[in-house]
């Protein structure tokens, strides 16, 4: 019998099965690109990037931010059929990764807004009473989603056509079980917003607390009630001596092992500047690599930072991680990383946080060289202008932090639990 395996009382018939094709109507979009665009204007129009990177799947334009078609635009041309409708689906029907390709939102709110739907997107209507929000989250099952990524075509940017989208399979309860399903989604999504909302006020909070404490507008004081010393000017280099790392590629990693390796890439887009290795999932060196050869100097200790010498964006060049925990694992750093070993005492985390602030970052981004990939040197970096407080005082700015990064964690984990729910959700509650 064609039902779900979660599902609420009362409704015991069996799911519909119909074609895409069957139950919605394609309508024109225009091919604006984002040059025709601009931050004010009375047309708002959806670009698939945006769909790609930033619209809430139930798509509220009084919550989001949608750019506006320039006045350039003769809007006179666009069609009556072409303006939005509440229950429309917007479909990306390009990408360059299979996991977004066909990726859809469900106009939910105009908030009596002229919108349209632009670059590389198909307008989708329906064309039988549905549940407001309910073909949204059809479209993010994983039963849709893998019959979209199937037909998809191309190679290095994929695409998905009216014709093979029409061919997608859905299986539709009646109105009344769209609509309590789609209320019970809509109410976790409200939850994985405001725990999104929470994180991102902590971050920010974060970054507000780092700038008044290393710019000293904000200072702690000692046990005693005193002021401490003021803070002292020095240079990278000058507290730092830079070690070995190797060039291992990603092909010489492997998932398990004996000697953990830190890529540059893995520091650039998943690990913490406070580098825990019993909390990371970092890779191991392979049985192909001879590691008798790595001398004792190479293997990281607590303290070390590991700094990223390359990256394709401003934003990343030499961005670091300081090593607060090994566990009994053994680890090295490898391709396109330098390991920079404290001369003297600090406190445990004051490093992560000093090469996290703008004052740092700026200097480091203004020293980097070249142009499609961006690199900074030892010599460079060793000119980085730093201030450092003392021990006592470094060891109070880094407990601060790290207590509201313990925050941001701690959200970070419910949030992630939140979204696994809802997956699991979206699994159980639609055949």
């Amino acid at each position: 019998m064609n039902v779900p395996k979660l599902r609420f009382k009362g409704f015991q018939d069996a799911w519909e099965v119909h074609k895409f094709s069957e139950k919605f109507t394609f309508h024109n979009t225009n091919s604006y690109s984002r040059a025709l665009l601009a931050e004010q204007g009375s047309i708002m129009n959806i670009h698939y990037g945006d769909i790609h990177t930033k619209f809430s799947a139930l798509f509220d334009v009084a919550k989001e931010d949608v750019p506006f078609l320039s006045c350039k635009v003769d809007t006179q041309k666009i069609a009556t059929n072409q303006f939005l409708q509440v229950k429309d689906l917007i479909i990306a029907d390009a990408s360059e990764d299979y996991k977004d390709i066909g990726k859809t939102i469900e106009v939910v709110n105009l908030n009596n807004q002229k919108a349209v739907a632009g670059l590389h997107t198909y307008i989708a209507r329906p064309n039988s009473p549905s549940a407001l929000g309910f073909n949204s989250y059809l479209m993010q099952t994983f039963k849709v989603r893998e019959q979209i990524q199937k037909l998809a075509t191309g190679i290095s940017v994929l695409g998905i056509s009216k014709g093979n989208l029409g061919n997608v399979e859905l299986n539709i309860p009646c109105l009344q079980e769209q609509t309590k399903i789609a209320s019970f989604l809509s109410a976790v999504d409200d939850k994985i917003a405001a725990l999104r909302q929470e994180h991102d006020l902590w971050q920010q909070y974060k970054q507000g607390m780092m700038q008044q404490l290393f710019s000293q507008k904000l200072r702690f004081q000692d046990d005693n009630g005193q002021d401490f010393p003021d803070w002292k000017t020095t240079i990278f280099s000058e507290k730092f001596t830079f070690h070995q790392t190797n060039s291992y590629s990603r092909a010489l990693l492997s998932e398990q092992g004996e000697i953990m390796n830190i890529h540059y890439g893995d520091i650039h887009t998943k690990f913490s500047s406070l580098f825990d290795a019993t909390k990371e999932k970092v890779p191991f060196l392979s049985a192909e690599v001879e590691i008798s050869k790595l001398d004792e100097e190479r293997f990281l200790r607590v303290g070390d930072l590991v700094i990223a010498d390359a990256s394709e964006d401003y934003k990343d060049i030499g961005k670091t991680i300081e090593i607060v925990n090994l566990g009994n694992q053994k680890l090295v750093a490898g391709l396109h990383t330098y390991i920079a070993r404290p001369k003297q005492d600090f406190a445990l985390g004051f490093h992560g946080y000093l090469m996290q602030t703008l004052a740092v970052r700026a200097q480091i981004q203004k020293l980097a060289t070249g142009i499609s990939v961006l690199g900074i040197s030892k010599t460079n970096l060793g000119k980085v202008e730093i201030k450092i407080p003392t021990l006592a005082e470094q060891t109070k700015i880094a407990a601060c932090l790290s207590s509201i990064d313990a925050k941001i964690d701690a959200l970070a984990q419910q949030l992630e639990q939140a979204r696994v729910w809802k997956q699991g959700l979206l699994q159980q509650m639609f055949v």
